[in-house]
């Protein structure tokens, strides 16, 4: 039963479009929808093949070569053994002892992403970067000039010829139809869902293919008798409000292909930032260059998570009265926490009043670039990234404050940090600081 709303005799005057016999613009029908959803097939594993086609039409897991690793993606062929993501690797291999473990490409895999980013970039009225590998674009309007399925046909061709990557995608009225459908798509196809045939489309399919209905929801539905997207539209409202809350009303409309997400805009970051607000103010300056350190080196492990080098490193600095001041300076491109540390502590003395307490202390990397540069041309860096990178595998394991720099010590020690208000900013645009 389809909610209805609840119509009130208006208690202001008539305006002056009623007066006229014409509705306001916000009772004006709103356009035709086409949202076209991407989605590079297994991708993780198509890079793997693409940096060793020997590993193609073989089983593979992506993921960690220890007992403990998960399987971060697998290949098409490994999933005949019943093998999906998020599996136990020793798991995986009982099921199909055969199969291959690789996952060294990490900075392959965003390599091949930024490809095709900037290949949807260079011609898309507006996209959103959903992961890794999947992408929304809004092609409404484009009807009036081009016909929308044939430009996303067009489009996927070209990131295949240019990447070799496999790629499908669905074109519908909304991300959820053209999400669902993609995977209907998969592997390396494509599905138009017309407006209109929304309902019909998710009808036959299992609830289950529904965004957000996990394992738990499932269970419930079969034990209600709800099997498939039909059966969900035909429940009364009331009883899934009843059952989920106010999640049912979300289902009933996802049932009948009802959903009205944006498609949001995607921006590059252009700066990785931290700052700590202390609970108490602070003049230690062992104190304060341990944080400095701490900060830094959490900022520079997140630039190096997004495969950047920065240009430009600024220190703030805020005074108990709120006075706030701040610092920076351009660097050769780096990634290197000693290289960051050595700026930040230089900026953080030309720019403190030495004596004066000091309630929040902030690091901003900005000028961040994806291109590979050599810091030093006659330093051989590759040890050195072989240093970080471990040190980095260690982090992503057992978290970002498992190896800390002796001098950042202090500060992972003193309780005030613990208790201060800490957060990590990425920003679609650098703010202004006072120089």
């Amino acid at each position: 039963m389809r909610p209805r709303a609840v119509w009130r005799r208006p208690t202001k005057k008539i305006s002056i479009f009623e007066a006229a016999g014409r509705r306001p613009a916000a009772y004006m029908p709103q356009p035709q929808r086409y949202i076209a959803h991407f989605d590079l097939d297994a991708f993780f594993v198509s890079v793997e093949c693409l940096n060793d086609p020997s590993l193609k039409g073989k089983p593979l897991l992506v993921g960690g070569h220890s007992d403990r690793g998960v399987v971060a993606a697998c290949s098409y062929e490994a999933r005949k053994y019943g093998i999906h993501s998020a599996m136990p690797i020793r798991t995986a291999l009982r099921l199909c002892p055969h199969a291959t473990v690789v996952g060294n490409a990490r900075g392959e895999y965003s390599k091949y992403s930024r490809w095709v980013t900037e290949i949807i970039a260079a011609i898309a009225p507006l996209f959103e970067k959903a992961s890794i590998d999947e992408f929304y674009l809004d092609l409404t309007g484009m009807e009036r000039f081009h016909d929308p399925y044939q430009w996303t046909i067009a489009l996927r061709e070209e990131i295949i010829s240019a990447t070799k990557l496999p790629i499908s995608f669905a074109l519908a009225s909304n991300k959820m139809v053209s999400k669902i459908a993609t995977q209907e798509a998969k592997p390396n196809g494509y599905i138009h869902v017309p407006p209109g045939m929304e309902q019909e489309f998710l009808a036959p399919l299992k609830v289950n293919k529904i965004p957000g209905v996990g394992e738990q929801t499932w269970q419930v539905m079969q034990e209600m008798g709800i099997i498939t997207i039909r059966d969900l539209s035909e429940q009364p409202v009331e009883l899934l409000e009843r059952r989920f809350g106010k999640y049912g009303t979300d289902l009933w409309h996802k049932a009948r292909g009802i959903h009205d997400s944006e498609v949001v805009p995607y921006h590059e970051a252009k700066s990785i930032s931290t700052e700590n607000t202390f609970e108490e103010n602070k003049t230690d300056m062992e104190f304060l260059m341990a944080e400095l350190v701490r900060m830094t080196e959490r900022v520079a492990y997140e630039l190096r998570q997004d495969d950047k080098t920065a240009g430009c490193i600024a220190v703030k600095i805020r005074y108990p009265d709120f006075e706030t001041t701040s610092r920076q300076t351009t660097i050769p491109y780096t990634f290197y926490d000693d290289e960051l540390i050595a700026k930040a502590k230089e900026l953080f003395h030309k720019l403190y009043r030495k004596g004066t307490p000091i309630r929040l202390m902030g690091v901003r990397l900005s000028e961040l670039t994806s291109e590979a540069i050599q810091t030093n041309l006659f330093e051989n860096t590759q040890r050195k990234t072989e240093l970080y990178k471990a040190i980095d595998d260690v982090k992503e394991r057992f978290g970002k404050d498992a190896v800390v720099k002796a001098g950042g010590q202090k500060a992972e020690g003193d309780r005030s940090v613990g208790k201060a208000t800490s957060r990590f900013l990425r920003r679609s645009g650098d703010e202004k600081e006072n120089q």
